[in-house]
C-alpha cells in the first residue's frame, strides 16, 4: 500500500509492502530511515530548519521543524521495532528551487546543515543522500526492501 507523507508530516510503517511517499521536496528535506531487520521503515517531510522562529507551530506540529521533528521521528521508530545501529538513513531536498542568486534565507541550505549536526551530535549516519540543486525531487521509500529512489522532472533513479 502507498501512504503519502504531507508536508511537515511523518509516517512509519512496519509492513513490507508498503512505500512511504513524499512529494515537492523543495527546500524541504525528506528523511528516510528503514531497520531491515525489524522491517521498520519511516518518511519525514521537514519544512524550516528551527523550531525558535514559531514556538506555538512547533508545539502543535514538531514535525514542520529539523530541530524538534527529527528527535520525536526517531523516539517513534524506535517505538516501532527500530533499533540504532542498524537504521539505514537517506536524505534528499534542501533545493533552492528559484535558482541563482534569489534564495536569500537559504532554507534549503539551512535545514540541510541544522540536520548534518542533528544527526551527528546523536552518532546517526546518513548512507545516502541527494541535496541542492534547483529541482524539486519526490522521494519514495519502499518499507521490506528498505530501496529508497528519488523522481526528479519526471526521471526515476535510486538514492545510493
Amino acid at each position: 500500500m502507498k501512504h503519502i507523507v504531507g508536508v511537515a508530516d511523518m509516517k512509519i510503517s512496519c509492513s513490507s509492502g508498503d512505500v512511504l511517499v513524499t512529494h515537492a521536496l523543495g527546500s524541504c528535506l525528506g528523511l528516510a530511515v528503514h531497520d531491515p531487520v525489524a522491517v521498520v521503515g519511516g518518511l519525514l517531510h521537514i519544512m524550516l530548519p528551527q523550531a525558535s522562529i514559531a514556538p506555538e507551530k512547533a508545539q502543535s506540529n514538531p514535525f514542520m521543524f529539523v530541530d524538534s521533528g527529527v528527535p520525536v521521528f526517531f523516539r517513534q521508530l524506535y517505538a516501532a521495532g527500530a533499533v540504532k545501529p542498524r537504521c539505514v538513513v537517506s536524505v534528499a531536498g534542501g533545493s533552492n528551487i528559484g535558482g541563482g542568486d534569489n534564495d536569500r534565507f537559504a532554507i534549503g541550505k539551512r535545514n540541510y546543515i541544522m540536520l548534518r549536526k542533528l544527526l551527528w551530535q546523536n552518532g546517526v549516519l546518513v548512507k545516502a543522500e541527494d541535496v541542492g540543486g534547483t529541482a524539486p525531487r519526490t522521494m519514495y521509500l519502499e518499507v521490506g526492501t528498505g530501496r529508497t529512489w528519488l523522481n526528479t522532472a519526471g526521471q526515476e533513479r535510486p538514492l545510493q
